[in-house]
């Protein structure tokens, strides 16, 4: 790309907004506020045992993309396989996360800090087609664990099935 085009994209993008609707400051700098270190707690190398203790996986959180992006990399000791991509985006003030596993699964959620704990929804549909609500809270403990309580509503949030909780220990 010459120098040309190269400086009327980047023109385009702050006019416009771009896709990640990019200001002047965040294109020389991005990814530099406070606000994308809110999740930070999360990276790692993890060994996740759930509520009883039974191993249930390991998980390595890691910060990719300038620092822009924490990529989750997932395997469950009874073989699943998953991804999920973390970014706060600017234009809404949130943290968004994409989830896609081995068994076809896609979770999109939205949300950000509520106290010290980092708490995401959002609109899936059940096996069955109806639509369900997840809420997913990982929370930062003071043994230096993660605790992640991964939750479900069929009535919109008035009531809750526990679907994961689960505890990450670093791993040495």
């Amino acid at each position: 790309m010459t120098q040309r085009w190269a400086t009327m994209a980047l023109a385009a993008i702050l006019t416009f907004g771009g896709v990640a609707g990019a200001t002047a400051q965040q294109a020389t700098v991005p990814c530099e506020a406070p606000e994308y270190r809110q999740f930070d707690f999360w990276v790692g190398e993890w060994e996740v045992r759930d509520a009883e203790g039974k191993m249930a996986g390991t998980n390595i959180i890691d910060r990719m993309l300038s620092n822009c992006v924490l990529r989750e990399r997932w395997t469950g000791s009874a073989g699943t396989l998953g991804q999920s991509f973390n970014l706060y985006w600017a234009r809404d003030q949130r943290w968004h996360q994409t989830w896609v596993d081995n068994q076809g699964g896609l979770l999109e959620l939205a949300g950000g800090l509520e106290g010290d704990a980092m708490v995401m929804q959002g609109e899936g549909i059940a096996r069955d087609g109806s639509a369900i609500l997840h809420e997913i809270r990982w929370e930062p403990l003071d043994d230096g664990r993660v605790k992640q309580h991964w939750r479900a509503s069929r009535d919109q949030g008035t009531s809750w099935d526990d679907l994961f909780v689960g505890f990450y220990s670093k791993k040495e």
